[in-house]
């Protein structure tokens, strides 16, 4: 793998991973569980990502290698550990980029012709992608721009005063009293804002081909993170001001409909154009970060080791980024995953968890912070995990069980001794 991404790249890629469609959709779903109580859902999901970024920023200074915190679990607390975050990662992320793309689909194109769409999209970018991380890059600073362009029309149109129907009371009235939901809505509106940004230590799966990694991979977390945060509070003011706690919720389109009670209320398809390059952007970063989890697995055999391949030209894991596209491809073809990947969530938040637990076993030379910042990290995880429906906890559990009775049967070990017997 070759060193060729800078800080600036690195930056890009972390803002791009998380400015996807969440931006665009979740803070109806959030202002639904706390009202204007998801300002304060948002702080608290920005400590513990802070917590989680610096945990897994100076991982990857320790191991600037692929593999994000599969490596890093593997490395500092063993091998299942390792796997479980890598397996939750790749599962619950494939199934993510299959609704990015049918995301995406949604807000260009017709209704018979989303799948067909979604899944020309995915190759398109696998592509992209297969010719080198540096265009990887480039695309995604592009998607980046127009993105920030839409979420700056959204503001603007805000600030210049609703054309619709005024706000009864205060728009942050409730702020710091729960309403119906109490503390748990706001741990809940956490939740989902926190997976709205997730993605923040993308440049960790990418740490092998950062150039410098022990200074510009905690740059760019760190800035990709605080970049990320500023836009989400100021869009996610701009909104509850626009249209209120109650009207934010029950909007299907959010950003749109700020835009629509605006004084340019046809400005509203240019808002459908950022949401489609935000999905474009996200999806663009998770393939690469899926594939480079992959990749890292399968040099330890906990994947078919043929992913393990590297391209000798573009100095990409190619094996892994088509069998990730093909995947993906098939299944936005089959199925529409949009409403059945609760289990991606709590699969990010157990990845967290293992990074946060392998930064308190790292020695004083190797750490950043002190290791109450990974104690306050894994609490973290752990109360918004216990926070999510109870439906996406099953899941996700059960999710990571297939993945330790999978390893049990044809894991590493057990591939090793049939190879010894034959």
């Amino acid at each position: 793998m070759r060193r060729q991404l800078g800080t600036g790249d690195a930056v890009v890629v972390g803002v791009s991973s998380m400015l996807g469609a969440g931006v665009f959709a979740a803070l109806a779903p959030a202002a639904a569980a706390a009202g204007a109580g998801l300002l304060v859902g948002l702080a608290v999901a920005a400590v513990v990502a802070a917590c989680n970024a610096t945990s897994s920023a100076q991982l990857a200074v320790q191991h600037p290698s692929s593999g994000g915190t599969y490596l890093f679990g593997r490395r500092q607390l063993g091998p299942w550990w390792g796997y479980v975050a890598g397996w939750g990662f790749v599962v619950g992320k494939t199934a993510s980029c299959a609704a990015m793309a049918l995301t995406a689909a949604a807000y260009a194109v017709p209704g018979p012709w989303q799948r067909p769409a979604a899944a020309v999209l995915v190759v398109a970018l696998a592509a992209l992608g297969y010719r080198g991380v540096t265009r990887t890059a480039r695309a995604a600073r592009v998607l980046l721009v127009v993105v920030l362009l839409a979420l700056a029309l959204v503001v603007v149109s805000a600030a210049a005063g609703s054309g619709g129907a005024p706000v009864s009371g205060s728009p942050f009235d409730g702020l710091l009293a729960p309403g119906d939901g109490g503390w748990r809505g706001v741990l809940q509106a956490a939740g989902i804002l926190f997976f709205a940004f997730a993605g923040y230590a993308r440049v960790t799966t990418l740490a092998e081909e950062v150039r410098a990694p022990e200074r510009t991979i905690p740059r760019a977390v760190l800035l990709a993170l605080a970049t990320v945060l500023v836009v989400y509070g100021v869009v996610a003011v701009a909104a509850l001001g626009a249209l209120g706690p109650a009207a934010l919720a029950s909007a299907a389109a959010p950003l749109e409909q700020v835009v629509a009670t605006g004084p340019w209320p046809g400005a509203g398809a240019l808002v459908r154009v950022g949401a489609v390059a935000a999905c474009c952007g996200a999806l663009l970063a998770l393939l690469a970060g899926i594939s480079r989890t992959a990749l890292a697995m399968a040099r330890e055999g906990d994947l078919p080791r043929w992913l393990a391949a590297v391209h000798p030209r573009h100095g990409v894991p190619h094996h892994a980024e088509v069998a990730v596209a093909a995947v993906v491809a098939v299944a936005v073809l089959l199925g529409d995953l949009r409403e059945v990947i609760g289990f991606s969530s709590f699969g990010v938040l157990v990845y967290y968890l293992v990074a946060n637990l392998s930064a308190l076993t790292q020695t004083r030379e190797h750490r950043l912070a002190p290791r109450a910042v990974a104690v306050v990290g894994a609490a973290g995880c752990v109360v918004l995990a216990l926070a999510l429906p109870l439906a996406s906890v099953v899941a996700g559990a059960g999710v990571l069980a297939a993945g330790v009775v999978l390893r049990r049967v044809a894991g590493p070990g057990r591939r090793s001794a049939r190879g010894r017997r034959g």
